[in-house]
């Protein structure tokens, strides 16, 4: 075993984790889940079954991820943040075959106590690469790279660099001194930094 797991920690048969993962106390992770290197899944979270977690993923305390959720390379979910994966849920309706799906990109953050609503089962909600979805926000529509978001429903209220600072008007990383501009309704990076850069 090339990873470590609390002893009252269960990793199902089918399940694959990578190298160097910590797994904290009372986590499961369900079969057909493939967790990435170097994560760390908090206490008491539960993973699968059938779900995608990519390398140097932080999953803090008390998060599900269900089926039909991915995480890309260097996703942080924060304490107690939630995924839905069926819109119209009743607990006397089978809903198994409408799940809708999930798909969080690289770098994004998703801060404690926040909502992200799943798609409807012809589609899926994509959290933009390096995206910051405040502490209590709920998501309800995709969300664009670097967009800094927050407020129910969840809205738009700033940019966050590769970096995670959020940028003033000179859309200026104040960590890295990465330069953006914004193009069309997104941020595009102008001018990358030459020291090494914390961001993946």
């Amino acid at each position: 075993m090339n990873y470590w797991a609390h002893e009252t920690a269960v990793v199902d048969d089918g399940a694959v984790v990578g190298e160097g993962t910590k797994i904290w106390h009372f986590t499961h992770v369900l079969p057909n889940t493939t967790v990435g290197r170097q994560c760390s899944l908090g206490q008491n979270v539960m993973a699968g079954p059938g779900v995608t977690i990519g390398d140097k993923v932080k999953v803090q305390n008390n998060v599900s991820l269900y089926k039909g959720v991915t995480l890309e390379d260097g996703v942080f979910c924060g304490p107690s943040c939630v995924f839905t994966n069926v819109l119209t849920p009743r607990g006397f309706v089978e809903r198994k075959a409408e799940f809708g799906e999930t798909i969080v990109r690289r770098g994004a953050t998703i801060g404690a106590n926040s909502t992200i609503v799943c798609g409807d089962p012809n589609g899926k909600t994509e959290l933009g690469e390096y995206c910051f979805i405040a502490a209590g926000a709920v998501v309800l529509k995709d969300v664009v790279p670097h967009a800094l978001m927050a407020g129910v429903p969840a809205k738009r209220i700033g940019w966050v660099s590769r970096a995670g600072e959020v940028l003033k008007a000179d859309l200026v990383c104040p960590r890295t001194g990465e330069r953006y501009a914004e193009q069309d309704g997104m941020l595009v990076i102008i001018e990358e930094t030459k020291q090494d850069s914390p961001h993946l």
